[in-house]
Formats: C-alpha cells, sequence, structure tokens
C-alpha cells in the first residue's frame, strides 16, 4: 500500500470551494472513470457514485465531513483494481483563501511486482486533476 499527496493553495473561501464540491465532479475531475450513477444512502449521510472503466465497474462511498469528503471503495460490490483506496478532501481557510489538500492510500488488487507504486503514480495523477477541476470551478 502507497500513500500519496497533494495539495495547493486556492485563493477563494473555504464556503466558495465547498459549493462546488460533490462527489460527482471530484469522480469527473480525478478523470480516470465515467460516472455511471450517483444515490444517497444513510439518510443522507453518504452519496455512492457507481463509475465504469474499460472492463470494471465499481462504486465509491463518500461520507460528507466538516472539512470536506472522505471516500473509498465501497465494501458491498466489486472492487476494481483495488485491494484498497481511500481518499480525504480537505479545504481549510489560509491567507485570505483556502489549502486543498487530497491524500489516499492505494493498493492494487494484482500480483504484479511494483503494483502499488504503479497505484500510486497513477493515483497522483488523478488527484492533481481534481485539484485542476476545482481550480478551474471557482
Amino acid at each position: 500500500m502507497r500513500e500519496v499527496v497533494v495539495e495547493r493553495f486556492i485563493p477563494e473561501s473555504p464556503q466558495v470551494i465547498g459549493r462546488q464540491l460533490t462527489p460527482r465532479r471530484v469522480v469527473e475531475w480525478e478523470g480516470s472513470f465515467e460516472v455511471a450513477g450517483v444515490e444517497e444512502v444513510d439518510d443522507g449521510s453518504a452519496t455512492v457514485v457507481t463509475v465504469t472503466g474499460p472492463g470494471v465497474e465499481f462504486r465509491l462511498r463518500f461520507e460528507r465531513r466538516p472539512d470536506g469528503y472522505r471516500y473509498v471503495v465501497a465494501d458491498d460490490g466489486p472492487a476494481g483494481p483495488f485491494k484498497r483506496m481511500e481518499t480525504w478532501l480537505t479545504v481549510k481557510p489560509k491567507n485570505e483563501g483556502s489549502r486543498v489538500r487530497l491524500r489516499s492510500v492505494v493498493a492494487l488488487n494484482a500480483p504484479l511486482p511494483f503494483a502499488d507504486r504503479i497505484a500510486a503514480w497513477k493515483r497522483r495523477g488523478e488527484l492533481t486533476r481534481a485539484l485542476d477541476g476545482l481550480e478551474r470551478a471557482v
């Protein structure tokens, strides 16, 4: 398992940034999978996004937190290419703007040498694209 962290200062308030953040948009900004469906679960405390890609479909469970989101591969179905994937997206005030941070732990479900290194490299690109998308949206 590997950990990846990307962060960026965005010159907008956490409130402005928060209005742009939705589970659907985060997945779309990451750019690796298509959104096939979105559903609210657990009386609105979580959102499950079904994602698809070439030959794969799985669900990501997003939980809203006071400073952003935590999301994981849902444990109620196929995990796609992952043995484990968990991400924390946080938005905190800083210098008349916000520090947006994405931290992810990832492990591939593949018997390849260096699979987790490859997954971390790919995940870093996804998280960077998510920051790019967020920055464009605000």
